[in-house]
């Protein structure tokens, strides 16, 4: 039988064509050495990663796994391959996500683990996110219920849980064979996370413990009409409440009408209250 390395977590990061942004995601990261496991996915990058890319980030972070494609796969086919190679060669505990570009505070994965190891019944746990362009000109701060009940309902209208800020009970997906789906384009994340909260508690942490990196030309800004529309159908799937269903539906049809400034608006007032 294979013997598999146990760490309190690892931390699953996709990277396509962003050494500099990789470079500043592990500088951010501090957990106990030893304790945990970078495992990074590149998607077929133009020059691939290479361990040697990483420079004192990748020795001080720790990282031992650098997982390639051969060719751009998307990141639905990398976290999934990630996913099944944590699966068949760690014994981790939690799984936790970080983008390229995105920088993590110092206590995130420390209260994180903390949180998660004395709350058996959450499966899915989030945090407070910021948001800052590369200029550090413009931003805004994503805030959100807190717990399962409220969680539950606010995911009708919007991903409550910032892909980058999640921690996820291993033994959740594994016993519930969850992977990130494929058939919702641009919103793989926000079936992911409905198919965990169905099947465990949720929580998020009401800190700020993570700067996202706001970006134009994401997959997210540039393919937001059919995000939407994959949002929809997300909620048509795996929505229980046929009234908040109805809601959602002229929710996410008035949001495929409104200009992003306008969303952009207000996302910062909401980040205020």
């Amino acid at each position: 039988m294979k013997h598999k390395c146990h760490y309190d977590f690892c931390l699953l990061i996709p990277c396509y064509n962003n050494i500099s942004g990789l470079r500043q995601s592990l500088k951010s990261v501090h957990y106990t050495n030893g304790e945990y496991l970078i495992v990074i996915v590149d998607d077929g990058s133009a020059v691939p990663v290479e361990y040697t890319d990483l420079g004192e980030a990748g020795e001080s972070s720790g990282v031992t796994v650098i997982l390639k494609n051969d060719m751009n796969q998307g990141i639905t086919f990398s976290l999934n391959k990630g996913l099944n190679w944590v699966f068949s060669n760690t014994d981790c505990s939690f799984i936790a996500r970080l983008d390229c570009g995105d920088i993590c505070s110092t206590d995130r994965f420390s209260r994180q683990v903390e949180f998660m190891k004395k709350h058996s019944s959450v499966g899915l746990l989030g945090c407070w996110v910021s948001f800052l362009d590369k200029a550090g000109s413009n931003g805004y701060k994503y805030k959100t219920p807190v717990n399962h009940k409220q969680l539950l309902r606010a995911m009708y209208f919007r991903n409550v849980f910032i892909h980058p800020g999640v921690m996820i009970r291993r033994k959740v997906l594994e016993d519930n064979n969850l992977f990130y789906p494929d058939n919702f384009p641009h919103a793989e994340d926000y079936a992911f996370f409905w198919s965990i909260i169905h099947v465990s508690q949720s929580y998020i942490l009401n800190d700020y413990l993570v700067l996202c990196e706001i970006n134009k030309n994401g997959i997210s800004y540039k393919n937001r009409s059919l995000q939407l529309k994959s949002r929809y159908s997300v909620v048509r799937k795996f929505g229980k409440s046929g009234a908040l269903k109805i809601l959602s539906y002229f929710y996410i049809h008035i949001l495929r009408f409104t200009p992003l400034a306008m969303v952009e608006y207000l996302k910062k007032s909401l980040g205020k209250n």
